[in-house]
């Protein structure tokens, strides 16, 4: 994970871990004796000057009662292969977002994704990668996409751009099915999707996709990623800059409905396409 991200969900981590201290009722001292550690220690925690061991994790997990967040974060702070550096600790926030946006300029996003289509993604960006390690990518990419599945699952609000219904990622075939599942999410209303067309002309976020996440009771963090790294940001000032901007892409966009309806026309003509293949 790159630096800044690194440092940003850390921050998080401190954050959560106060709010869920004091909601508690119980003192920097009380919790560090309760979990081997000095007062000291957990402020430090608290303000990311200092980063648990997973075994500190897992016992302020128990003594807070918090269902495994606190471990859940820090394994993923440290290490979890199947993801990219600078992106794990971005998968761990999703899960306790109660709200997040999105906007994908060239690549449906990650949490829309089919197996065909994130196959043929992953393929693209790593050719001389074993089927073993393909796989395993598309498995925990699948994996991301069950917060959507839960009964608690955050709002999920996406803007595609009208050239992530147009690139034919893995054959006709394969972009159908993923333009239906999109299409079927909608109309399910597991997420609102609109479409950014290419009538719209320049825009606010010309460089890379951006994801905002909002949390019940931590402050909103924004995401931003291009090929190559990622960046997560939690400063207030520019994730206000980041939520501007994307509020300006939303009065571009078409409105859902006529969304939904290029999506499925855009299935429809993948279909064709397949069926003359």
């Amino acid at each position: 994970m790159a630096n800044g991200s690194r440092q940003a969900v850390w921050e998080f981590f401190g954050t959560e871990l106060k709010r869920r201290r004091e909601d508690a009722g119980i003192t920097q001292v009380e919790l560090g004796a309760r979990v081997f550690v000095s007062g000291g220690y957990i402020g430090q925690f608290e303000q990311a000057i200092r980063k648990p061991q997973l075994d500190v994790a897992q016992r302020i997990d128990g003594v807070l009662q918090t269902d495994g967040i606190f471990e859940r974060l820090c394994r993923k702070l440290i290490d979890d292969p199947r993801y990219a550096d600078y992106f794990a600790g971005v998968v761990e926030l999703e899960r306790l977002a109660t709200r997040i946006c999105e906007f994908a300029p060239t690549v449906v996003p990650g949490l829309l994704q089919t197996k065909q289509y994130a196959h043929a993604v992953t393929i693209a960006a790593n050719p001389f990668k074993s089927d073993a390690y393909v796989d395993e990518i598309v498995t925990a990419r699948l994996e991301r996409s069950l917060i959507l599945d839960d009964a608690a699952r955050p709002e999920y609000w996406v803007t595609l751009h009208e050239n992530v219904l147009r690139i034919p990622v893995g054959g006709p075939q394969a972009m159908a099915a993923q333009l239906e599942h999109i299409a079927r999410l909608t109309h399910e209303r597991t997420a609102l999707v609109t479409v950014l067309p290419y009538a719209a002309g320049a825009h606010a976020v010309m460089g890379a996709m951006l994801q905002l996440m909002e949390f019940e009771d931590a402050p909103q963090v924004a995401y931003t990623e291009t090929s190559f790294s990622g960046t997560l940001v939690d400063e207030p000032a520019v994730v206000k800059r980041a939520q501007r901007a994307y509020d300006l892409l939303r009065v571009a966009t078409l409105s859902p409905e006529a969304s939904l309806a290029l999506i499925e026309s855009a299935a429809e003509d993948f279909r064709r396409c397949a069926s003359t293949t």
